[in-house]
């Protein structure tokens, strides 16, 4: 869409912003999976790092860019900075100096828009999917166990076939995270 960064980029800085607590997709296990892992968000704070990465990048060199315009205003209102005609283009051919401007306009219309999709970004953290939540998905581990009424909570595969049978029936009422020990 408009303003948002390359998928490649984000990937990178996925991996580049890793902290502690997601260190562990790097470890010998994962070590082939893990560009696979960055092309989604991994966690909350590493996408939050990212994003103000980006957002960081994207501010400075607006900030570069001022700084750039200002210094191109000031030299081009002193008279001794006129253009000669050695460097005359014609009336209709636009300068090396307006060719650039038009250029960092356009750089700036970019990384505009690109801070306004981080900052969108930002405000929506908490509404993605992150790799804690898809690998549950991916274990069938996302939900209760149970049917939809609530009233039980057998393991999946559990029917009540054996409920007269007390040697079937061992951990048949063990809830998900409880221990039975």
């Amino acid at each position: 869409g408009d303003g948002d960064p390359d998928p490649a980029m984000m990937q990178f800085l996925r991996l580049c912003e890793l902290g502690a607590s997601d260190a562990f997709l790097l470890e010998a296990v994962f070590r082939k999976e893990v560009w696979d892992f960055m092309s989604l968000p991994v966690s909350e704070s590493n996408e939050r790092s990212v994003l103000n990465t980006i957002a960081n990048a994207c501010e400075k060199a607006l900030k570069d860019m001022d700084m750039v315009d200002n210094n191109t205003n000031r030299n081009h209102n002193h008279p001794e900075n006129d253009e000669t005609d050695d460097n005359d283009h014609g009336d209709d051919a636009p300068s090396p100096a307006q060719l650039c401007s038009i250029v960092r306009g356009s750089e700036r219309k970019a990384l505009s828009r690109t801070l306004d999709f981080v900052n969108r970004e930002l405000e929506a953290l908490d509404l993605k999917e992150y790799y804690q939540e898809r690998r549950l998905k991916d274990l069938g581990l996302d939900s209760e166990w149970g049917d939809d009424a609530g009233a039980s909570s057998r393991p999946p595969g559990i029917d009540g076939e054996y409920d007269d049978d007390e040697d079937y029936r061992f951990g048949a009422t063990r809830v998900p995270g409880s221990l039975d020990w």
